[in-house]
């Protein structure tokens, strides 16, 4: 063996400890006391699981603060001020800042990512150049998936058409949307969908982004996942205006996406900073509960999305810290729906995403963390730190934990 990870608890069984044996980058076996030559790693009883799932950041619009403004916080000042920014991006501006922003995601234990990347005509495939290289230079620590979407437009930007399907032809692996941003919203749908179909990749929309419920687009989504045969391979973000449907009808519409085979990537961060902008006082949270959805059988997950830029001016990139966010936000208390906040990390977020050689299990790619927590439910609600994280069975990360230093005694404990 290369590599033993002794004294572990899994997410799905904490009150168990057993050792994990990893051989040329996979996982060799799961159990009790495995005795084997090979590198030893004490995980003292920590929580080990599979590596965290971003399933929605954008890399290529990272840690811009410094050149947009920041007013009115809301999506309308966002759009505009990150369009206008853009024109002046570089591949190589766009590798520095992804960089950044990867390395951070690296550091909190994310080991599979799905970035979303604009593509118009005042953008070009410059930021497409840029992140394309960094899914190179980092695959050591992390898999990332471009999503190519048109944030200004596709029926109404003449190009962007072209350029989209050129990222598809070079590389990108699912095609995304924003239908608000259109004249014709459905038809821009319309467009994703025969992309998907040519290309053969899966399907992750911007969508719903606001507070009226009245009229929402994933009706026209959930029909033409059916049409098109792509159940399971598509997913819709943010969704704001689920927050806004009253019980039984949101009951209606997680069983319409369950059978459709739609799942849900909940943004926290973003939706509760522009959510509520309508409103001076009593503000909205304007989160979807993603647990009730759950419930009814919707695959969900939560994400980062921005990262220190004008639609969420913060952000260290730590999907725990989402499962946090996310569980204060939507009054998540009881421990099985905390510890479905872990899942809407790891495991949901990879069936998401459709990775084949996600889990910790034998024969599947050693890609894991510890952290420092007996279980899931305690590492969501008490963000705990990762310790270590390993990729292929390789050591990506370390960390060490904290230490009190008590008077008089001249040690730590």
């Amino acid at each position: 063996m290369d590599l033993i990870v002794k004294n572990a608890r899994l997410p799905d069984a904490p009150d168990q400890i057993v050792d994990i044996a990893v051989a040329a980058g996979r996982i060799e076996a799961v159990a009790p006391d495995i005795a084997a030559d090979g590198e030893v790693v004490d995980a003292a009883g920590c929580l080990v699981a599979p590596g965290f799932v971003e399933t929605h950041i954008h890399l290529d619009k990272s840690c811009i603060l410094d050149r947009c403004a920041s007013r009115r916080g809301d999506l309308e000042e966002a759009i505009a001020e990150v369009a206008r920014a853009k024109k002046d991006f570089t591949p190589q501006d766009v590798y520095a800042r992804g960089r950044r922003t990867i390395e951070k995601a690296i550091a909190q234990g994310t080991t599979h990512m799905r970035t979303h990347l604009e593509v118009d005509p005042g953008i070009g495939l410059r930021g497409f150049e840029g992140v394309m290289q960094l899914v190179e230079d980092y695959r050591w620590a992390m898999d990332i998936e471009v999503c190519v979407f048109p944030q200004e437009g596709l029926t109404n930007n003449p190009g962007t058409d072209e350029l989209m399907v050129e990222a598809l032809r070079r590389g990108a692996r699912a095609v995304g949307a924003a239908p608000y941003t259109d004249t014709d919203p459905h038809g821009q749908i319309d467009r994703v969908f025969e992309m998907a179909r040519d290309f053969d990749v899966d399907i992750d929309m911007h969508l719903d982004f606001g507070a009226d419920p009245t009229a929402l687009d994933l009706d026209h989504v959930c029909a033409l996942t059916e049409r098109f045969g792509w159940g399971g391979r598509v997913a819709i973000g943010h969704v704001t205006k689920l927050a806004y449907v009253e019980p039984e009808r949101l009951v209606e519409i997680a069983t319409r996406m369950r059978d459709a085979g739609v799942a849900l990537t909940v943004l926290p961060s973003t939706d509760l900073f522009l959510m509520g902008r309508d409103r001076a006082f009593a503000k909205t949270r304007g989160v979807t509960p993603a647990h009730l959805l759950l419930q009814h059988g919707v695959n969900c997950s939560l994400s980062t999305n921005n990262v220190l830029n004008p639609f969420t001016p913060f952000g260290d990139c730590s999907q725990l810290r989402m499962a946090n966010l996310n569980a204060n936000i939507c009054h998540v208390g009881s421990a099985h729906d905390m510890t479905e906040c872990f899942h809407m990390v790891t495991s949901r977020p990879a069936r998401l995403m459709n990775l084949p050689d996600y889990g910790l299990e034998a024969g599947k790619a050693a890609d894991f963390v510890i952290i420092d927590s007996p279980s899931p439910r305690d590492a969501v609600a008490e963000l705990s730190p990762v310790l270590a994280a390993f990729k292929g069975g390789r050591r990506t990360l370390t960390r060490d934990r904290a230490k009190l230093h008590f008077p008089g005694c001249g040690c730590a404990q």
